[in-house]
């Protein structure tokens, strides 16, 4: 049961509608499971990635002010920039010039994800925070071997997340034609530019305040 838990917490870092779903969701019904699970994947890196700071004690590297800031203008650069890229494909496919199969590799599906999560500052509050203080606690009550069965719990249900958000993506994608899915491309390109326009807003708050 204990175990079964760490899989929910998982499961709720990676349910909310946020900027890896809408890119998964995005690439899913163009290019497919493939390219809808490697976005995942890379996404899954990035987790991966803050979770060893937090479990090797140098988070509050990430706690300074100048970090902060950094982290939330790139984030807000990286959301923009594959936001107008959506768009525009978006654009492109309901205007008949382009095709909707996704023009890209794997690799470039993976990388996506990995700088979309790496350089989302709420991704790092969730590791500072919340897996932060579930360390606090798990540290006091079991052995280290426990606390890495716990912490791959974690990445279990965000793997099974992932998995299902690609099989219902590419899913779709049989049952929608290319305009439905121009469309989607559009409505993913304006939540991407949307969330990094907060993250730049914060990002210019943060800075400002200092």
């Amino acid at each position: 049961m204990i175990i079964l838990s760490y899989i929910m917490l998982g499961i709720s870092l990676a349910a909310p509608i946020g900027p890896v779903n809408a890119a998964q969701i995005e690439k899913g019904l163009r290019g497919g499971f493939f390219h809808s699970w490697f976005v995942g994947i890379g996404a899954m890196i990035a987790d991966l990635l803050y979770m060893l700071i937090v479990f090797l004690g140098v988070s509050h590297f990430l706690e300074i002010e100048g970090v902060k800031v950094f982290l939330w203008l790139f984030g807000a650069f990286v959301l923009a920039y594959t936001g107008v890229e959506s768009l525009k494909t978006g654009a492109k496919e309901a205007s008949g010039t382009r095709h909707s199969v996704i023009n890209e590799s794997l690799t470039q599906s993976f990388w996506s994800g990995f700088l979309i999560s790496v350089t989302n500052p709420l991704t790092i509050l969730f590791w500072l925070g919340i897996y932060g203080s579930v360390l606090a606690k798990t540290v006091t009550l079991y052995e280290i071997n426990q606390i890495w069965l716990y912490s791959a719990a974690i990445f279990v249900g965000i793997a099974a997340w992932d998995i299902v958000v690609a099989v219902l993506s590419s899913t779709a994608r049989r049952f929608v034609n290319q305009k439905a899915i121009s469309r989607v491309s559009i409505l993913s390109g304006i939540c991407l530019i949307g969330f990094g326009a907060y993250f730049g807003y914060m990002g210019v708050s943060t800075l400002l305040m200092n």
